[in-house]
């Protein structure tokens, strides 16, 4: 259900919006407008988004990848640019003989493991988080098509799955800690800090989903990690001490960075 008049007209909106800094004032207050359920949740909405909430909090989805994802306030908005790494990590996985096993760490809404699966016949996901907010995202997300795991990046996953996965999708927090202070107001006044703040270099937790992945990873797995193109050659290095063997794939279109690493079969 959608509002199509309000206290507020279009135009109004529009004005808001745009007097409050948001560049796509018109495109937003189309999705407000589309969204609010009755003229008093249009007025309350607008004005959530005045104040300076995200969009996606706002609206209650995100769109990713062509999924409209579930999000709550309060949780990381998955980025367009990660949609490079879900195109990386749906093409490995059809490389896989039979059915691919997929995990979605430091899963968030589960938007990333659910646009992996979406473009695949087949698959067996499981995706853990340490956030329970984030989590109960990714149940609703992923009901049905995963199994959802609250805990420290492997703390809460079963020990069956140790050896077995086939694709490892990550996209910690890489943000440098004297850094986050730089991040746009509706990230860092909006999404939690740990899903942000990567430590003093931004890898931190980079490091020790690279250190435990060969334990868990599939002889011919592979894992894909989301950073930042200086960060990359670090990243790197890690999946290498890890004795993974290591490729960095970029794209200049979402300036987007991904680090490969493959356990060797």
């Amino acid at each position: 259900m959608s509002v199509s008049s309000s206290s507020l007209t279009t135009a109004a909106i529009v004005s808001r919006l745009r007097a409050a800094g948001c560049v796509f004032a018109e495109d937003e207050a189309g999705l407000l407008l589309s969204t609010a359920p009755t003229p008093a949740d249009l007025d309350a909405m607008v004005a959530r988004r005045v104040a300076g909430e995200p969009l996606e909090h706002v609206l209650g989805w995100a769109e990713f990848c062509g999924l409209r994802v579930y999000v709550e306030p309060g949780v990381f908005v998955p980025r367009p640019r990660t949609g490079f790494l879900i195109e990386a990590a749906a093409e490995l996985a059809r490389e896989v003989t039979g059915t691919p096993v997929i995990l979605d760490l430091c899963c968030g809404t589960g938007a990333m493991g659910a646009a992996v699966v979406a473009g695949l016949a087949r698959a067996e996901l499981h995706a853990a988080d340490l956030d329970p907010v984030a989590v109960r995202c990714a149940r609703r997300n992923l009901e049905g098509t995963a199994t959802v795991y609250e805990g420290d990046l492997y703390d809460p996953l079963p020990a069956a799955l140790r050896g077995r996965v086939d694709i490892l999708i990550a996209s910690p927090p890489y943000v440098p800690s004297e850094s986050v202070g730089l991040l746009p107001p509706e990230a860092r006044l909006h999404e939690p800090l740990h899903a942000l703040d990567g430590g003093a270099d931004g890898l931190d937790v980079v490091r020790r989903v690279i250190g435990g992945a060969p334990g868990w990873l599939a002889p011919g797995g592979r894992l894909l990690v989301e950073t930042s193109e200086r960060q990359a050659p670090a990243t790197a290095e890690a999946a290498r001490a890890a004795g993974l063997t290591v490729r960095v794939a970029t794209s200049d279109d979402l300036d987007a960075t991904a680090v490969i690493g493959t356990r060797q079969a």
